[in-house]
C-alpha cells in the first residue's frame, strides 16, 4: 500500500506501508508525524504559519478518535470528505493513475524496485500538473455543491 501527500507545488511526503503491516490509528499517526516533519523541511512557510490542511478519504482509521486527537493537537485542518465520493480523492483520481500509466507493462522482482520506480515517476511529475489537479478539484467540488449531492456526469473527477 502506498500513502502520499501533495500540494500545488508537488509531493510533500510519501511512503509505502511495510509488507504485513496493518494501517491502524497508531501507524497513521506515525505517518502524520513524518508528514509534519517533511512539511517543516519542504514547506517552511506553511510550517511557520501552521497552515496545514489535509484531505484524506473516509477510511475508518482517518476518522478514529486517536487520529482526530492528533490532528487537533497539531493544528492540522482536515477538509471534510463527502461519503461515497471517490471521485473527490486527489490521490485516487490524479496521482495513482499517473503512476499506473507510467509503470504499466513493467515487471519488478522486488518491492524495492517498485519503490524506486515509484520515486522516479513521482519526481517527473511537473509542478503544473499538481497545480492543474487542484484547479480541477475546485471545479469538480463546485459542481458537486451545485448538484446538491445528486449524481451528474461529465468531467470524471479531478
Amino acid at each position: 500500500m502506498f500513502i502520499c501527500f501533495f500540494d500545488q507545488e508537488g509531493i510533500v511526503h510519501w511512503e509505502f506501508v511495510p509488507p504485513g503491516m496493518t494501517v491502524n490509528a497508531d501507524f497513521y499517526c506515525d505517518v502524520l508525524r513524518r508528514l509534519r516533519e517533511n512539511v517543516r523541511h519542504k514547506r517552511p512557510q506553511k510550517w511557520r504559519n501552521q497552515n496545514l490542511i489535509i484531505h484524506h478519504n473516509n477510511a475508518v482509521v482517518h476518522s478514529s478518535f486517536k487520529v482526530s486527537q492528533f490532528l487537533a493537537k497539531n493544528n492540522m485542518t482536515v477538509i471534510p470528505h463527502p461519503p461515497y465520493s471517490p471521485d473527490l480523492v486527489p490521490c485516487d483520481v490524479f496521482l495513482f493513475p499517473k503512476l499506473k500509466l507510467r509503470m504499466k507493462g513493467q515487471t519488478f522482482d522486488t518491492n524495492e524496485e517498485i519503490q524506486e520506480e515509484s520515486q522516479r515517476v513521482l519526481d517527473t511529475i511537473p509542478k503544473r500538473d499538481f497545480q492543474g489537479c487542484f484547479q480541477a478539484r475546485q471545479k469538480h467540488w463546485d459542481r458537486c455543491i451545485h448538484a446538491k449531492g445528486e449524481y451528474f456526469e461529465g468531467d470524471g473527477g479531478i
